[in-house]
């Protein structure tokens, strides 16, 4: 009785034969091969074969019979096809879970013959669009998956295979003769498609060649997912025609199974729809990580939007957006039962993916100006900015569109591109004009993705002073009051609290309607729910130096512009600076001040808006008591490390324990961090605190303390031989004072 041994001796005497040898040599091959592959299928208790065959010529006898099989591109004849297919099982059954051999067969060069045997198959994959199934045997198609699952027994968890086969370009090979062997949908399509018209194909030979195509696939983005590499990518911008069809087909209008063949629900029929879909999957997760990892990626995705040739004809950015605007869960999924429902989720993952594709190409720098294009007028600001728009402009009212997806993507992707002020400009201008509906969206039911990418846009374009006048005439403002994301039901995000700040600080800055808009309410309505309250219970409810301190700038921007000689006086402008001249504002600008001793600029800021106060009725003793009252533990606690960036105010420092002790602070001006603007304004705080009739009666004692304080730096400054500002400004501080 003849064993593996017996088996591996006789591939031996064959190997060199073959070569020259006619159909019976690969016959007697095929033949011991079979044999010798079935008996490495389990592991014998007795003889570790395995073990013993790896150490033996059968590597390099395996490696001969695939080199002799090879005399042109492709493997047609079928007495060759039939013994390659058994010497690729023996290769694939002796490296299973068994590391020594496969340094055995990688030694023998068997992995890299295999992907040559592949490549010879992908070199006749037409390059033509749409791509069609590549007609192949029985035989051929056993070959090639029987190959690509050597690759991946080979490869797994095996790293000196999976280096040789990504220096050999392996996945690239795989995902070429995946996508032709199995192009999803292609069985409704064309059944019978996969064959020559020579074939003339049984029912039996079609629904093989199908359990073969899709099992192959499977089997190919496996093998793709081993070899995957964290350092390298596997892939470039030229596999991204290769992972457009999968998307296709679930886009409207979807195709019908032909009558006869797969008309109705079977097995097969059930097996290839869940086929399509594991290749979906596998596509749009794909394609998320080329986007998220390959510049050369998002580059070429924007580059196609303008240019198909890019991409051999095939726009992958344009079909990616159609399937997210169309894309649809498949009518064939009806039979699916308890599997749909999975789908569904899977399905609606997916074209989370494909969003994130689109929102990290729109934010790669370099895309910026190949995006945005405006040389079509009947398109402004290109193709990609008008669907965009849009898709924006669509969804008027989200609880009827229910299309949250679209939103979501445009905003997001808008606000990556508009890093011009022209952008912004153009945005909010005829004829694109988005500020109103970017307004009619921030409702209170929002979903919290949708305020976040909507608010994230309306940050970039605030930025641009051309555009805040229009964003204000929009009513930006008193829909993001309304919208409830200074509430504390929205506390859970921070980021898009900030971002909303920022968007308020932005259109306050010199525009007096935008303050109206954020401090007044109309008649009936209590003013605690004004945007100014929302705010300031915002910056008491959060312990996040962020939303505190650009909460606060917020009110300075107000102050400023109502105070302001450009802003006309009114109704509206007095009881606008009423509601601001408050206790709890002007202790949130002494809470700015002392927190704020890394950064001169917030300090100063605090100081004017507080100085202004002072002009106001009563404003005196709220300066006064703000600069005097002790300041919350949160100002005082230590900072990690020093941030570079004078505009980033994320980070606490080490605070005084009362505003006037920064003040003090600024005015000795130890180390000479401190310019003499801020000093000076120091100086024109206190003068006006102090000045006669600034404070009441019964604020005089705590005046006398913060005078005795700051009177003898005052002095100082004021008696300095070297004439300056600083001492104009001292000395005018104590006058006020007489």
């Amino acid at each position: 009785m003849s064993g593996p041994t017996e088996y591996a001796g006789k591939l031996e005497t064959l190997a060199p034969q073959l070569a020259k040898g006619g159909d019976d040599v690969w016959r007697e091959a095929e033949s011991a091969a079979q044999s010798l592959a079935d008996a490495l299928r389990v592991k014998s208790p007795t003889v570790d074969n395995h073990t013993v065959l790896g150490a033996s010529q059968l590597p390099q006898t395996l490696t001969s019979i695939l080199k002799a099989s090879i005399t042109g591109p492709r493997i047609e004849d079928e007495s060759k096809l039939a013994a390659v297919y058994q010497a690729l099982r023996v290769g694939a059954n002796l490296c299973m879970d068994h590391d020594v051999n496969r340094s055995h067969l990688l030694d023998a060069e068997f992995p890299q013959t295999v992907v040559s045997i592949l490549e010879g198959y992908a070199q006749s994959i037409p390059s033509r669009q749409p791509p069609s199934i590549l007609p192949l045997s029985l035989s051929q198609l056993r070959v090639i998956k029987t190959s690509i699952g050597v690759l991946l027994n080979a490869s797994v968890g095996y790293e000196p295979v999976k280096l040789r086969l990504f220096s050999l370009e392996a996945a690239g090979t795989i995902l070429r003769l995946s996508s032709a062997i199995y192009p999803p949908g292609s069985w409704v399509t064309e059944p019978k498609g996969g064959f020559v018209p020579v074939q003339s194909p049984s029912d039996d030979d079609i629904s093989e060649s199908w359990s073969l195509r899709s099992g192959l696939a499977n089997w190919a983005w496996r093998a793709i997912s081993e070899l995957k590499d964290d350092q390298h990518s596997l892939f470039g911008p030229e596999v991204l025609p290769l992972l457009i069809p999968p998307l296709r087909i679930y886009v409207p209008p979807f195709t019908s199974p032909p009558s006869g063949f797969f008309e109705q629900p079977s097995a097969l029929r059930r097996a290839l729809i869940q086929a399509d879909f594991e290749v979906f999957e596998e596509t749009c997760s794909l394609l998320e990580s080329l986007a998220m990892d390959v510049e050369d990626v998002r580059l070429s995705l924007a580059r196609g939007m303008t240019f198909p040739d890019e991409h051999g004809g095939v726009n992958c950015l344009g079909e990616i957006l159609k399937f997210i605007d169309q894309g649809d869960y498949h009518p064939l999924w009806v039979d699916a039962g308890d599997e749909r429902s999975r789908r569904e989720k899977s399905f609606d993952l997916c074209k989370a993916a494909l969003i994130k594709c689109v929102v990290e190409i729109a934010g790669e720098e370099k895309n910026t100006d190949v995006l945005w294009d405006e040389s079509d007028a009947a398109n402004p600001g290109g193709v990609f900015v008008s669907q965009m728009v849009r898709w924006i402009k669509s969804q008027k009212n989200l609880k009827e569109q229910s299309r949250d997806d679209l939103v979501i993507c445009a905003s997001l992707s808008l606000g990556n591109l508009v890093r011009y002020e022209s952008h912004s400009k153009a945005i909010i201008s005829e004829p694109i004009e988005l500020a109103p509906h970017l307004a009619a969206l921030l409702t209170p039911e929002a979903d919290l993705k949708v305020k976040h990418g909507v608010i994230g846009l309306l940050r970039h374009l605030a930025y641009a002073p051309p555009a805040r006048e229009p964003l204000g005439k929009a009513g930006i403002v008193e829909r993001l009051v309304e919208s409830n994301i200074f509430k504390d039901t929205s506390d859970i995000a921070e980021m898009i609290q900030v971002s909303a700040i920022g968007i308020v600080k932005h259109l306050s800055n010199g525009n007096a309607d935008n303050c109206f808009s954020l401090v007044l309410v109309p008649e009936g309505q209590d003013p605690k729910s004004s945007g100014l309250q929302q705010i300031l219970d915002l910056i008491r409810r959060s312990d996040t130096v962020a939303v505190k301190s650009e909460g606060t700038r917020v009110f300075v921007n107000v102050i400023r512009t109502l105070w302001s000689n450009a802003t006309p006086e009114s109704e509206k402008r007095t009881k606008a600076k009423e509601l601001v001249t408050t206790p709890a504002v002007a202790f949130a600008l002494a809470q700015l001040i002392g927190r704020s001793k890394k950064y001169p600029a917030l300090i100063n800021e605090g100081m004017v808006a507080l100085t202004l106060l002072t002009l106001q009725k009563f404003g005196g003793n709220i300066a006064l008591d703000a600069i005097t009252t002790p300041l919350p533990q949160e100002a005082q606690q230590p900072a990690p490390a020093a941030i570079a960036d004078p505009n980033d105010v994320s980070s606490p420092v080490v605070a005084p324990g009362r505003a006037l002790d920064m003040l003090v602070t600024v005015l000795k001006n130890h180390g000479g961090r401190f310019q003499e603007e801020v000093r000076i304004n120091v100086c024109t705080l206190v003068g006006h605190i102090g000045r006669k009739g600034a404070t009441t009666a019964d604020r005089e004692a705590e005046l006398a303390k913060v005078k005795a304080e700051v009177k003898p730096l005052l002095e100082q400054a004021a008696a300095s031989e070297r004439e300056s500002r600083l001492k104009l400004a001292a000395a005018k501080a104590l006058q006020l004072w007489e």
